[in-house]
């Protein structure tokens, strides 16, 4: 919740640590070369959209069975604060703070089967019981960023043929960045100055020794892959602990990512918008 998030904030600067969460999909080297392009102005000096979309579909068989991430006294939200909230702190990472949101949130399974038993990974056994589902299944949200741009975000479990599909688009006045996290080491951009009969999408393969993270790893066109990304992430705290590097994201930055995953929560449940923070 925000309190508790309020509180670790609190905790952490009394007690004058280095404090930060893990938002592992900061650290593809795609995602960070696309904050780099946004901060040089690559793609003008207003941003207009952004795109984003986090589809799964593990739990989209009726008879699958109410685990862990399906109970709200454990799991707190379902997708919303599982996939969306990743989506959501790209788009601050990106582009900047939310500053009101108009969100809806479904449950499409209502009850299922009580767990049996546990399997690896995302797999489990039923029970002949049915139990109560008592969070989200999936969120689609519209907002608007301080800076004037517009946010259009869906995170569901419910997308058949979809295992962890994370697509981004932002859209400037000069230009379009556009990600997909099935093609992790491409970056794709569009340039509006580009001589016309040239102009279209140019792929970007984020394995250069100039591009943030990638020099760490192989030659270039070797790519990596997710596991890559917590490296990257420890990799950083320790840097900032050792050495006082700034890190993020910190703390706060999961306090602003809570205030939005909040306010959709109260947007959804009163049908208006609701202001961030």
């Amino acid at each position: 919740t925000v309190k508790e998030c309020e509180a670790m904030v609190d905790a952490v600067k009394k007690a004058g640590v280095v404090h930060m969460i893990c938002h592992n999909y900061r650290r593809i080297p795609a995602i960070a070369l696309a904050r780099q392009m946004i901060e040089a102005g690559e793609l003008g000096d207003r941003i207009y959209h952004y795109r984003a979309r986090y589809a799964q579909d593990w739990i989209t068989d009726p008879e699958f069975p109410l685990v862990w991430r399906l109970q709200s006294k454990i799991a707190g939200s379902g997708t919303h604060g599982d996939i969306n909230a990743h989506i959501i702190d790209l788009g601050r990472y990106l582009v900047g703070e939310f500053s009101e949101v108009c969100g809806t949130m479904e449950t499409f399974i209502k009850q299922r089967p009580v767990l049996g038993a546990t399997g690896s990974g995302l797999s489990a056994k039923k029970g002949k019981k049915l139990g109560r589902v008592t969070v989200d299944d999936a969120v689609t949200l519209i907002g608007r960023f301080k800076n004037g741009a517009l946010a259009n975000l869906e995170a569901t479990r419910f997308a058949y043929g979809r295992k962890n599909h994370i697509t981004l688009e932002i859209n400037g006045s000069k230009g379009s960045l556009a990600f997909n996290f099935e093609d992790m080491n491409r970056l794709q951009f569009f340039r509006a100055d580009d001589p016309e009969g040239r102009r279209g999408f140019r792929d970007i393969l984020v394995t250069e020794g100039a591009h943030p993270y990638a020099g760490s790893w192989w030659p270039p066109g070797h790519i990596i892959g997710y596991e890559h990304t917590f490296v990257h992430t420890f990799a950083d705290f320790v840097q900032a602990v050792v050495k006082g590097k700034p890190v993020q994201p910190t703390f706060v930055d999961g306090l602003r990512n809570q205030q939005v995953l909040e306010a959709i929560e109260q947007s959804s449940r009163s049908r208006q918008w609701v202001r961030v923070g």
